[in-house]
């Protein structure tokens, strides 16, 4: 990639985070523009539905453009997701992006599960989650080895990664972008979240579940879950919950990988080309575009 535009499709960001990591990518050799309404304010969104919806589709349909950085996630693309149209180039963020990661999946685009801008102007440039998106922007496979979780189901998969935040997977369940209509594709499930009650957390489980959309997998990355506060009367753990809703399944699970709401966010390329290899020595994990 070599110009990115810079948007707000969700909630409203401190500019001065799309001024950093405006800056960084600049010194990476990279063309930066940004979306009219990207530093926006309207309530809790970066301005109004049509105002995000304008910066989105301008730059889904702008030539020049070769990937879409998402300034923040938040909230927001649940209200204009089926007013977007086609997404025929990458897209860079996650948490609500997982949204517009999901749309993409019916184009056969592939995306950038990864850092937005507070990090990108933030974290040191030697750290691993900057390098590893300047890898990927570049069109670099990415290898990653990470230990071995005690909850870990070991095995091989090959296959697109799909996925993001749990609790915007569970939102789009019964929608055109849900996961229930990907499972042709038996991907690698990938989950994250922050801020959810352990109740509700077992409860989207159990949806995907009964959906079939855990019957259909490949292998399950399950990411981190930030301030997801453990619950004793479940008897258990959040990743023991997540455990249980897959313990039918032979497929590799990998718990604890580090990807979500933390610094420690590594870039993956979902509907990309994709290995994990789970077992008792650790975990490797190769993702990219031509693999």
């Amino acid at each position: 990639m070599r110009h990115l535009r810079i948007i707000s499709p969700s909630g409203a960001i401190d500019p001065a985070y799309i001024d950093g990591a405006s800056e960084r990518l600049r010194t990476w050799g990279l063309v930066v523009t940004e979306g009219a309404h990207a530093r926006d304010r309207w309530g809790r969104f970066a301005g109004t539905d049509e105002d995000r919806l304008a910066d989105l589709t301008e730059a889904l349909q702008d030539p020049s453009v070769d990937g879409i950085l998402c300034s923040r996630g938040g909230y927001g693309l649940q209200r204009i997701i089926d007013r977007v149209p086609a997404i025929t180039k990458p897209i860079i963020g996650f948490s609500d992006i997982t949204a517009l990661h999901q749309a993409a999946v019916i184009h056969g685009c592939s995306t950038i599960h990864g850092l937005m801008c507070k990090h990108i102007a933030t974290l040191p440039e030697d750290s691993e989650p900057i390098q590893a998106l300047r890898k990927a922007l570049a069109g670099e496979t990415l290898t990653y080895r990470w230990n071995n979780h005690p909850l870990n189901q070991f095995g091989k998969a090959c296959a697109p990664i799909v996925g993001g935040n749990l609790s915007v997977l569970y939102g789009l369940q019964g929608t055109p972008f849900g996961m229930a209509k990907m499972s042709y594709l038996f991907p690698i499930l990938l989950i994250e979240d922050i801020g959810e009650r352990h109740y509700h957390i077992d409860r989207m489980m159990r949806n995907l579940r009964m959906s079939g959309v855990l019957a259909n997998l490949s292998g399950l990355i399950v990411g981190q879950f930030s301030d997801c506060e453990e619950d004793p009367l479940m008897q258990q753990t959040v990743y023991q919950t997540i455990k249980e809703a897959v313990a039918d399944y032979d497929y590799p699970v990998l718990f604890d990988a580090p990807v979500g709401h933390v610094e420690r966010n590594l870039p993956l390329w979902l509907h990309g080309h994709t290995t994990i290899d789970c077992r008792a020595d650790g975990v490797l994990v190769t993702n990219g575009l031509n693999i």
